[in-house]
């Protein structure tokens, strides 16, 4: 019914906004051609042919007055000076407080949805692995995956000045230990990494698990690159990871 983001199902959600449209058309109409019709043909109509008009035909110097009084009210309103006049005399003054008055803007945090990140390409997923730093605190957090990256997609320094580098995986099935193997080989010897992270769009074997708690390399699997991706730091989802259930 709901999708991992938390969203509704979209075919779901056309059918039961379809359903309501029905029910709300359905009723709009009866009430559009029982209740308002009748209301319009017997009951206005009655009062204006029988009360209304029938009092004008008895009282015609009323009717001359309302007619009058009418032509007066449209005359005032199509010939009278309608221009607004402004007095400029505090415009520079009025500036000046705009000018010194603080702006305010709505504090906005990144976010991805895991929908997102399954769509986007290899680089636009290491590109968000980036931001999601950026966003987090860490500086000069940059994409460096390629050719010839040894295994690092992303570096970035957090405010301790420690280096983390990071391997993007998006693949459509878990990481298998031999991709953390061999980027256990190249993370401190070639990157002189501080932090060593491996972000998993779709998680881990057991044994790449295991083989990445023996040499300290930091795991985030697919329930945790879901609440870092949703605003949570990355290192409170790493603290939260290693806690004791």
């Amino acid at each position: 019914m709901f999708d991992e983001d938390g969203s509704l199902d979209p075919v779901l959600k056309f059918i039961l906004w379809f359903i309501l449209a029905v029910a709300i058309a359905k009723v709009a109409w009866q009430w559009l051609t029982e209740d308002v019709w009748h209301w319009l043909s017997v009951d206005v109509w009655g009062w204006v042919s029988e009360d209304v008009w029938g009092w004008l035909i008895g009282h015609p110097w009323w009717f001359s007055l309302i007619i009058l009084g009418t032509l007066v009210v449209l005359c005032f309103v199509f010939f009278s000076d309608r221009t607004v006049y402004v007095d400029y005399s505090d415009a520079e003054d009025v500036e000046e407080e705009y000018a010194t008055a603080p702006v305010t803007e709505a504090p906005s945090v990144l976010t991805f949805r895991m929908k997102q990140l399954t769509a986007m390409s290899a680089d636009g997923f290491e590109q968000a692995c980036a931001d999601l730093l950026a966003r987090d605190g860490f500086v000069r957090a940059r994409r460096v995956g390629g050719s010839g990256d040894l295994g690092a997609d992303v570096v970035a320094w957090d405010p301790d000045d420690r280096k983390i580098v990071v391997q993007c995986k998006q693949y459509t099935n878990p990481v298998a230990s031999g991709a953390v193997q061999k980027f256990n080989g190249t993370a401190v010897p070639e990157h002189s990494a501080d932090v060593a992270v491996i972000v998993a769009l779709n998680g881990f074997t057991k044994p790449a698990t295991d083989f990445a708690q023996r040499h300290n390399i930091v795991l985030i699997g697919r329930p945790e690159l879901k609440r870092w991706a949703h605003g949570e730091h990355l290192y409170a989802v790493v603290d939260e990871q290693h806690s004791p259930a």
